[in-house]
């Protein structure tokens, strides 16, 4: 965080000002290129070491016991659960929470939209809710490769 602050950025959302200075500019790209890269040869190594953890453990008598034992257990415990989701109420349930998961997953994203207007009207990251708790607006911004069209 450092880094970003020595290049003088302090906006927690983006500028709406089609000019930066370019100084600026570089810096944040090469902090940007820095991290990705970092990130990037760190999701490799963590891929090399998880197969070696894997490794190790299937390499284990013990341990391969145990997990085909627990293969076991899981297929009982998943027909019961089978059996169990096959009662009508127990189906209503699922409907009823599935739905709800639904609402509440659109209902963040307009809540999302709404405090980004808010933020961008009013200049404020912070908002008050009914009971008047202050609640701090975060953005939040990533990066993803783009799919490639043929």
């Amino acid at each position: 965080m450092a880094d970003i602050q020595d290049a003088q950025i302090v906006s927690s959302e983006p500028s709406t000002q089609p000019h930066a200075d370019p100084t600026v500019l570089t810096s944040l790209e090469g902090l940007i290129k820095q991290h990705i890269t970092s990130i990037d040869a760190n999701k490799t190594e963590l891929k090399k070491l998880r197969e070696m953890v894997a490794s190790a453990l299937s390499n284990d008598e013990t341990y391969k016991l145990h997990e085909e034992e627990a293969k076991k257990a899981a297929k009982v415990k998943a027909a019961t659960k089978s059996e169990l989701m096959k009662a009508p109420a127990n189906k209503i349930l699922v409907d009823k929470a599935n739905e709800l998961a639904t609402e509440v997953k659109e209902a963040d994203a307009s809540l999302s939209e709404y405090l980004r207007e808010f933020a961008r009207l009013t200049g404020s990251t912070e908002f008050e809710t009914d009971d008047g708790e202050v609640r701090e607006i975060v953005f939040v911004a990533k990066l993803v490769k783009r799919s490639s069209r043929g």
